[in-house]
């Protein structure tokens, strides 16, 4: 997981062919990762994973993600099968971001039963295990759970290198949850969990990981910030210390916090959530912020 990896996450608005774009522009600048945001809900989005599908067929390398997935609208054992899919037609190039919910309000208005946050969780945690039972393609899946039921289900592999799991945990309870079973944190945007609570959450998960057994190091975190690259903004020494306000600084500046989130907490993955999408924005994240980014972190692995 040492190696930097930077991305951008995408509203799947009803222009699709402006997302189309944007997506082309993300690939050829050389970013690795595109994350479509997953509101079911919403009337003025469209499906995550019809864009996230129409999206794989029109790229060659760079990998996407829902960001993150709506659990309680997506039964484990179809979403299983979604994310199966998409990743063996892609070649491998589909991961699988996942939530235990929110917006609960919405969430029961398209016919979900509401949860508690405790039963959310434990929700979330039947999930995984159905998921990654069907991914295996001799399995046979059987599970009589609290909130699911799987009878005889045959398993399907994945493309190449299979499905990770990045879960956008928010709370002690889900940062242990993700340190024992899933691949990566994908950290929410800071208006969800504030910068002063990243470093202790990054600890929860990583105690969470070697209480189960595992490396701490193997899971991938994914740091999101909202912002702006814009020439000539000042760049505060408390930039995304603490708080929620957007990251407004020039390259320079956002060279200086993804140095600083690669160094001093275990972020390997950036990703950009622009304020105003462009074209512009993503073009300087890839081919300015990222290239300063790993020069920064090349000089100092070779000190």
């Amino acid at each position: 997981m040492s190696e930097l990896r930077f991305g951008v996450s995408l509203i799947p608005t009803l222009d699709l062919e402006a997302t189309r774009r944007l997506a082309a522009v993300a690939e050829q600048a050389g970013l690795e990762y595109i994350g479509v945001q997953d509101h079911p809900y919403a009337r003025r989005y469209l499906d995550a994973f019809v864009v996230i599908g129409d999206l794989l067929a029109r790229t060659e390398r760079i990998q996407l993600f829902p960001d993150v997935a709506n659990l309680p609208l997506r039964p484990p054992a179809v979403l299983a099968r979604t994310a199966s899919a998409l990743s063996r037609v892609s070649g491998g190039r589909f991961h699988l971001g996942l939530g235990a919910g929110g917006y609960w309000d919405a969430i029961e208005s398209m016919g979900a039963p509401r949860r508690t946050p405790p039963e959310a969780l434990r929700a979330l945690d039947e999930g995984i295990t159905i998921m990654r039972g069907l991914w295996r393609a001799d399995a046979r899946v059987d599970h009589d759970g609290e909130f699911y039921r799987v009878r005889g289900i045959g398993g399907q592999e994945p493309g190449p290198g299979g499905v990770e799991i990045w879960i956008g945990a928010q709370g002690p309870r889900s940062l242990a949850l993700t340190g024992r079973a899933a691949d990566g944190w994908a950290a929410p945007i800071p208006s969800y969990l504030p910068y002063e609570r990243w470093a202790e959450s990054n600890e929860v998960l990583s105690r969470a990981a070697r209480e189960a057994g595992r490396d701490a190091a193997d899971i991938r975190r994914v740091a999101q910030l909202v912002g702006t690259i814009a020439a000539g903004s000042p760049t505060p020494s408390s930039l995304a210390q603490s708080g929620a306000d957007p990251v407004r600084a020039d390259v320079a500046g956002w060279v200086e916090l993804l140095t600083r989130l690669a160094t001093e907490q275990p972020f390997t993955t950036f990703v950009l959530w622009p304020e105003q999408v462009d074209e512009q924005q993503i073009r300087l994240f890839a081919e300015e912020v990222a290239p300063g980014v790993r020069e920064r972190m090349g000089e100092r692995s070779a000190v």
